[in-house]
């Protein structure tokens, strides 16, 4: 998707876009600067700079040293950054994220920043291999699972809501509303119409 694609998505009304590297988020969103932007990509913290205070959701958090780096930048600008947890449900070693294990700890670790806001949870799920595959619904099942446990251990924690769950895509978003989703990320499919 090009600068000529947004500008043709903005004239048909949609405000929301998401990018997955830092230097084509950077171009975009400076040239878009009034539509919302989402950071979708992996987190390489030297890039963050291009992206903390430009993003207004950062989906691919999945470590403290990011989360510090990120509550830094945002100090920095006197802001607060909006962020979600990206958790590897499937256990593919293809896949990034933390495991479900690790997501309470790194949970901890926001709680005690000062400039970051984590709104939910992230996943990306297998890719499907037949129209009968459920693997993509399970993962998003499981994701839905783990947030719903979650709130009650982090309810009144002031900068932990956990109402999003980005999951789904161009070939599985269905599925991933059915299971709760509440952002998916349908770029190609929206492109290649």
């Amino acid at each position: 998707m090009g600068l000529a694609e947004v500008e043709q998505a903005i004239q048909a009304g949609i405000n929301d876009f998401g990018e997955n590297r830092s230097q084509l988020f950077t171009q975009k969103q400076e040239a878009f600067a009034h539509a919302r932007w989402h950071f979708i990509g992996h987190i390489q913290t030297n890039k963050l700079k291009d992206v903390v205070g430009k993003a207004a959701l950062i989906h691919s958090v999945t470590s403290q040293h990011a989360l510090a780096v990120i509550s830094r930048l945002a100090l920095e600008q006197q802001i607060k950054q909006d962020i979600l947890i990206e958790v590897n449900v499937s256990g593919e070693a293809s896949k990034d994220g933390i495991s479900a294990a690790e997501l309470p700890r790194l949970l901890e670790a926001a709680a005690n920043t000062q400039a970051v806001e984590v709104k939910g949870l992230m996943c990306m799920a297998p890719v499907l291999q037949s129209a009968q595959d459920l693997s993509a619904r399970r993962s998003f099942a499981a994701l839905r699972e783990l947030r719903d446990n979650l709130v009650a251990v982090f309810a009144g924690v002031e900068n932990i809501s956990l109402n999003e769950l980005s999951m789904g895509m161009s070939d599985d978003f269905a599925d991933a509303i059915m299971e709760g989703s509440t952002i998916v990320r349908i770029g190609r499919r929206l492109w290649s119409l």
